[in-house]
């Protein structure tokens, strides 16, 4: 961070990660990898990034895998969603608004809260291990569908788990909406899907808050990363101009495709049907954990079994496009794949190389109006608006190192 008197000149988020070229070592595998490689990207998010590769490469291949068994894989999303966001809300985000440190010693306050959101996170993950075999890095997704698909009593018993955890998912709407809300607005344009029946998860086409709309295969015409000096994390900007991707997108530009008890609770929340305040983004993870499992039981109740659990995808020469909404945003796939199922080329901007320059530009904002707090205090301050994001587990936890130079 830059500082002269008390105007903020420039703040730079430097983030150090060994590259892993993901992209790379995908080049010249076989196309059906994608799926088991790229769920190693995240181990929160690890979904996303599977059937972000099966739509790709299914794009490709020309291949559909018909309603039944994209709503398998829209029930495995579900799962994540309601995982990932009470992870987010409990343990990483929540502690900021109570005063505490971290969610160990929020925890040692507020156990019996703490383990509704343990909870609640523990059906999201029972959800992955019944259609993705295991709640980390899933086994049984593939490429043309599922491994094998659940029988009926299986799902049966998850719906009883789910019910209850529709009621922890509404009470954590009332709790967060209770928290103290700093004041901050972003002026970015905003970025999501858009799907025809429902909110987006698993499926939809880009629309930007500007009107733009654009199918999947345009994205690369629109969005494009870039290095900067000071960072190994990307950077992105759409049609030359600063955006955001995630929960706040998500609902502005999709609070008419959430349920009707969603809708309500919204609304009781203090949320309008839009939303541009990033620390409010915590009531918006909540709301849509309330869809997700909501979602999930409306599945489960109208479950047919698909004949087979895979159709079969033949390569073919040709390019691929997919896109999914990842927790925190939205995540594209590319793959150039031969006729013989030789993958030539990759292409992978996640959610985190989307919002990079939106974090910078809100903390050097919110810098600006607390330029007088101390370095410990800044600190904090800076951690707050980053956690807003959510924009990895190693960004989310408490890790920053404040560089004041001041002139």
């Amino acid at each position: 961070m830059r500082t002269k008197g008390d105007q903020v000149e420039s703040v730079e988020l430097a983030i150090y990660e060994p590259p892993r070229f993901f992209e790379a070592f995908l080049r010249g595998r076989d196309f059906r990898e994608p799926p088991d490689i790229t769920a190693r990207v995240c181990g929160i998010c690890p979904v996303a990034y599977q059937l972000s590769a099966c739509r790709a490469i299914e794009d490709a291949c020309g291949a559909d895998v018909g309603h039944r068994l994209r709503a398998l894989r829209r029930l495995l999303y579900c799962g994540e969603w309601i995982s990932s966001h009470t992870l987010h809300i409990y343990l990483l985000h929540a502690p900021d608004f109570l005063g505490f440190p971290d969610g160990i010693a929020m925890a040692a306050a507020h156990r019996e809260t703490v383990e509704r959101g343990l909870a609640l996170k523990k059906a999201g993950n029972l959800i992955m291990e019944t259609i993705g075999g295991r709640a980390i890095h899933p086994v049984n997704v593939r490429v043309g569908g599922f491994y094998r698909v659940p029988e009926f009593p299986e799902l049966r018993a998850l719906a009883d788990t789910l019910r209850h955890a529709l009621d922890d998912a509404l009470e954590t709407v009332r709790w967060v909406s209770g928290f103290d809300f700093p004041d901050l607005d972003v002026p970015h344009d905003l970025l999501a899907l858009r799907d025809t029946d429902g909110y987006p998860l698993d499926r939809g086409e880009p629309v930007v808050s500007t009107g733009l709309r654009f199918p999947s295969s345009e994205f690369g015409e629109h969005v494009a990363e870039h290095q900067v000096p000071h960072s190994t994390a990307l950077h992105a900007r759409l049609d030359g101009r600063m955006f955001l991707t995630g929960p706040l997108a998500r609902y502005t530009l999709n609070s008419d495709r959430l349920s009707p008890l969603a809708v309500s609770v919204a609304a009781d929340a203090g949320l309008e049907t839009s939303c541009r305040n990033p620390f409010r983004s915590i009531v918006v993870r909540a709301v849509e954990v309330v869809y997700a499992v909501e979602e999930a039981l409306r599945i489960i109740e109208t479950y047919e079994r698909p004949d087979r659990p895979f159709v079969e995808v033949s390569p073919r020469a040709a390019v691929g496009h997919g896109i999914t909404e990842a927790p925190r945003g939205l995540l594209y796939h590319r793959y150039e794949i031969d006729a013989g199922g030789r993958i030539l080329s990759a292409d992978i901007v996640p959610p985190t190389a989307q919002n990079q320059p939106a974090i910078e530009h809100d903390v050097a904002r919110l810098v600006g109006r607390h330029a007088a707090l101390d370095d410990h205090a800044l600190v904090s301050l800076c951690e707050r608006a980053i956690r807003n994001y959510d924009p990895c587990i190693s960004c989310s936890a408490h890790f920053l190192d404040l560089t004041r130079e001041h002139r």
